[in-house]
């Protein structure tokens, strides 16, 4: 058996189930009698706007934006690139461009949402009083607080001009059908791009309160706009999202289900854990290992050879100097609790092929990953207290690069757990 072979194998079929390409088609909506718009944004938006563009025979125009590096071209819908995970410039002018594209819309028309993982910065439109300086400091800080997606989410719906809703309501009162590729846990829409189409039941006061939870040090425009009600987000039951719908076209439970299949092909039994796994990605690695070794001696909760799957997404408190990374963090703490036991294996990757900042979409991890790790003067303790995961699996050659996969539906790990020698 090729183990590493078979861990890719499932991460692409993965990868492949979140396709536009095949996820979208089935979801159009009935064209409208007067004009068709469309908008979006997120790390899928340009290859959803490619698949609406070659399946929709009728009249459309429209702008997505997506991150740097995944654009596609597309015939009839204009595709922008900006950054993630923080914002810059090009996200906020783009955000302006779209909600001005949706302005005095009629009742004939429809307007499709294109929406997936990523959106939350490459939709970046600072409520009034607050600059995009601002935004990117509390976003930073954020990122490296350990903050769960929700609850960076929440901070970012109500710092929003766009998010939260407000995109929605901008539409009224045409009709919107938002299409959405699900990178959160649990695929609550109010979380995959920070919900611009849906309305939004957390209030002001959440998000206040999670900065105070992380002792976030927000600059005063910030603190001023949450302490008022101009940066409250749409709610429920209100008019102008009456004739909004929502539709999720792919999400982490579709792509662990397309993983075990391939799983299946090659006679290993697949064991879907979960598919909204959260929490520090270390703490994470640790369970994992826990599970990984209870199937060895115990063949709980399968026997082996399996393979147990997860999504979901974990988080990393940046402590050191290092470059971060969750798929990447997760996999060193998995293989410092295993310390190379002989027939365990994984792989943990980020279905949009960056894991943090990086270009890098994850690792693998095999028996001998540490004894390799150390011959090459690495300490893997000391890389993992650093945050620097990334260095790590880079020195080995075993990290996964997959370039854009213009797709996200957030983590894959998969932990394979074979029939060979039971430890080292």
């Amino acid at each position: 058996m090729d183990e590493r072979r078979l861990l890719r194998s499932m991460f692409d079929a993965a990868v492949a189930s979140a396709q536009p390409a095949h996820a979208l088609p089935p979801h159009l909506p009935e064209p409208s009698h007067g004009r068709t718009i469309v908008i979006g944004a997120g790390k899928a938006a340009a290859a959803m706007a490619r698949a609406l563009d070659d399946h929709w025979p009728h009249a459309l125009s429209g702008l997505v934006v997506t991150r740097y590096g995944h654009a596609v071209p597309c015939r009839r819908i204009e595709v922008v690139e900006a950054a993630h995970p923080v914002p810059d410039a090009a996200g906020v002018e783009a955000a302006r461009r779209i909600l001005a594209s949706v302005a005095e819309l009629s009742v004939d028309d429809l307007v499709i949402a294109l929406v997936s993982g990523g959106g939350s910065a490459l939709l970046a439109l600072p409520v009034p009083g607050v600059t995009l300086a601002d935004k990117q400091q509390v976003n930073r800080a954020l990122l490296a607080s350990g903050a769960t997606i929700g609850e960076i989410n929440c901070v970012r719906r109500h710092l929003s001009a766009i998010k939260g809703g407000r995109l929605a309501a901008a539409c009224h009162p045409a009709r919107i059908v938002t299409l959405a590729i699900s990178d959160v846990p649990g695929d609550n829409p109010i979380d995959i791009a920070s919900g611009p189409t849906v309305a939004d039941p957390t209030t002001v006061a959440d998000a206040r309160d999670v900065l105070r939870k992380y002792a976030i040090d927000a600059p005063p425009s910030i603190r001023t706009a949450l302490d008022g009600v101009a940066a409250e987000s749409i709610k429920p039951g209100d008019a102008r999202l009456a004739r909004a719908e929502y539709r999720i076209i792919a999400t982490p439970q579709i792509a662990l289900e397309a993983a075990a299949r391939a799983a299946r092909e090659q006679g290993i039994l697949p064991v879907i854990l979960s598919d909204s796994v959260e929490g520090e990605a270390r703490d994470v690695g640790k369970v994992m290992a826990a599970i990984a070794r209870q199937v060895d001696l115990h063949a709980q909760p399968a026997a082996a050879p399996c393979v147990l799957l997860s999504g979901g997404e974990t988080t990393v408190t940046v402590h050191g100097d290092g470059r971060g990374g969750r798929n990447v963090e997760f996999l060193l703490a998995l293989a410092l609790a295993l310390q190379g036991r002989a027939n365990v294996y994984a792989l943990a990757a980020d279905t949009d092929g960056v894991d943090g900042v990086e270009a890098i979409a994850g690792a693998i991890v095999a028996p001998d990953t540490l004894r390799r790790a150390r011959a090459l003067g690495r300490h893997p303790g000391r890389d993992l207290e650093r945050n620097d995961a990334h260095a790590f699996f880079e020195a080995l050659g075993d990290s996964v690069i997959t370039g854009p996969t213009r797709t996200n539906v957030n983590d894959f790990r998969a932990v394979l757990v074979t029939t060979g020698t039971r430890a080292l």
